[in-house]
């Protein structure tokens, strides 16, 4: 038998496949899904480093929904798709395993430290749209895009409180952008965490490389 998913009711269940199709629009490495105790958190990479000498920030959509009680997971999937139960959805035969799922953001100690009006959040990624657009050669190769995208969406924005605007990216690319409102930012260590009606865009910074300071020890 299949394995399911099952959400809350059928409305929950078509947010969750809205959800999972704009993130297979965006990128290749799929769905996180973590569910407990009737809620279900759906994340996805919007950005992600590939490989440790990679600067790109890790930047994640994250969306929590209603589901069964009895629901217990935590995997990553490639796809959702429906079923003939309105509630529930159907899951693939095999996981995924990309790097970003296996770093989760902090569930707590969270500290508000200002806002993003909306509307700057969709200007700044039409703008980075149209510049990795009038970046890209013809018939680019897997890696130019990669570079391409990774240099305009990783780049800190002002607009943006010097967030990188794969923030703003991320948001526009999931839906979560509507209306006049003001995103409340967030963060927790190393974790940046802009809130949305509709969702949350998620960010951490590129780890710090290179050589530490030399101390002295022993006496002078």
């Amino acid at each position: 038998m299949t394995a399911r998913l099952v959400l809350a009711d059928d409305q929950t269940a078509r947010d969750a496949l809205t959800f999972a199709g704009r993130a297979s629009r965006i990128g290749d490495e799929g769905v996180r899904l973590q569910a407990s105790e009737g809620v279900l958190v759906m994340s996805s990479a919007a950005l992600a480093p590939q490989g440790l000498l990679d600067r790109t920030p890790t930047v994640l959509a994250m969306r929590v929904l209603r589901a069964d009680p009895e629901l217990q997971c935590d995997l990553t999937v490639a796809s959702l798709t429906e079923t003939e139960d309105p509630r529930a959805l159907a899951l693939p035969d095999t996981a995924l395993a990309p790097a970003w799922a296996g770093v989760s953001p902090p569930r707590g100690g969270w500290t508000r430290t200002g806002g993003i009006a909306a509307a700057s959040l969709a200007s700044r990624a039409q703008w980075g749209i149209a510049a990795v657009a009038h970046a890209l050669p013809d018939q680019p190769g897997e890696d130019v895009v990669r570079q391409v995208r990774g240099s305009v969406w990783g780049e800190p924005d002002e607009e943006l409180g010097g967030l990188p605007r794969g923030v703003a990216f991320a948001a526009f690319s999931f839906g979560f952008i509507g209306g006049e409102e003001e995103a409340r930012v967030s963060t927790a260590g190393r974790w940046t965490r802009v809130t949305l009606e509709r969702g949350h865009i998620l960010t951490r910074g590129p780890a710090a490389v290179g050589l530490t300071p030399v101390r002295e020890t022993g006496a002078r």
